[in-house]
């Protein structure tokens, strides 16, 4: 028994090993530029782990945006209001763009490893789309169902696609590594603001 659990604690030490030597490469580089090798030296384990552990480059990010989108969702489901529960649809939406742009600001890498694990399989018929990625899905959930919320008349579904789909593109990815979270953060909430404060005609679902 001891031994299995000395097993589990080295197994998870070199887990928190990788995703943390993962994510410090992502800060000064883009994950097509990271190789498994590069990953394993930087955590000191050898390749076999990395490979065994998270099966190829495209597992490790998906890991990694898990990893770290974790804390967001527990904060979206226990923390105090406006973020947690509490608070209304408008003001919960407007602190949730904030925490993940915070999110994204302090892992720089971390939208681009989301773009990068939904395109980086090399048979397009196997790759997985943005919106079947589990983070996304959180974060699009979350979304539509604060604007269904605060504005039943628009289409929510459509509009959290809308909203969120700036955060994958390049222009936005070059703002986070020039250190302009905070610019960004607040386009976001003038946007979010905008669709919740529309005409009632202007956006209304047909």
């Amino acid at each position: 028994m001891t031994d299995g659990r000395h097993e589990r604690a080295d197994a998870a030490r070199n887990r928190r090993a990788i995703l943390r030597a993962t994510e410090e490469l992502l800060t000064r580089r883009r994950p097509e530029q990271i190789t498994i090798e590069q990953v394993a030296a930087a955590a000191g384990v050898g390749k076999g782990t990395v490979f065994h552990r998270f099966g190829n480059r495209m597992g490790l990010m998906v890991a990694l945006m898990q990893e770290r989108a974790l804390a967001l969702r527990e904060a979206v489901q226990n923390d105090p209001p406006p973020l947690g529960p509490g608070a209304p649809p408008r003001e919960r939406l407007l602190a949730f763009m904030d925490a993940v742009v915070e999110v994204a600001g302090r892992n720089k890498g971390l939208l681009a490893a989301l773009g990068h694990a939904v395109s980086a399989t090399p048979k397009p018929e196997e790759a997985q789309r943005r919106e079947d990625h589990p983070v996304y899905r959180f974060w699009h959930g979350h979304v539509s169902e604060l604007i269904a919320a605060e504005r039943p008349d628009l289409d929510a579904e459509l509009l959290a696609h809308l909203l969120l789909a700036g955060l994958h593109s390049d222009p936005v990815l070059q703002l986070l590594e020039r250190g302009e979270a905070a610019r960004l953060a607040e386009s976001l909430r003038a946007l979010a603001d905008a669709l919740l404060l529309s005409p009632p005609t202007a956006l209304t679902r047909r």
